[in-house]
């Protein structure tokens, strides 16, 4: 296997933190549990790619302080109203928040608004946890 050499420049605690996280998962090296992380996100973006109409939940920490961050967020899941069916905002700290959202409807659509999401500046973390593929049989079955 032909191997690619690539330099990152990282916050000096986030390079730290993920350091002690490698260590405590016995990976040999830093590039190992890129590596690792790497095929891990390939996988799930995977997984994330089913077609028709998926249920699950994006969580995402920001930095509210971020200018206009809350704002867009605010227009981004205002636009996406057809597929989040809740939501749910958590204050962490003095500076970060904590914003849930349960959402429903087709997987295009969801996956776009969780990658615009995840673009935004001042996002830090965010995730996709895909409950349920929900087939066409399902949505037109009726419950007696």
């Amino acid at each position: 296997m032909s191997k690619v050499r690539f330099g990152l420049s990282i916050d000096k605690k986030l390079a730290q933190d993920f350091d002690h996280l490698s260590k405590a998962r016995k990976h040999s090296n830093r590039s190992k549990a890129i590596e690792d992380l790497m095929r891990q996100e390939l996988l799930f973006s995977l997984a994330a790619s089913l077609k028709g109409d998926i249920a699950g939940a994006f969580s995402m920490v920001y930095d509210h302080h971020k200018r206009d961050l809350v704002n867009k967020i605010i227009d981004i899941g205002h636009d996406a109203g057809d597929v989040i069916i809740s939501s749910q905002h958590v204050h962490l700290d003095h500076n970060n928040c904590l914003e849930i959202l349960v959402l429903k409807g087709n997987a295009e659509l969801i996956n776009k608004l969780t990658d615009t999401m995840r673009a935004q500046k001042g996002v830090t973390n965010c995730g996709l946890i895909i409950a349920s593929h929900i087939s066409s049989a399902a949505k037109t079955s009726k419950h007696k």
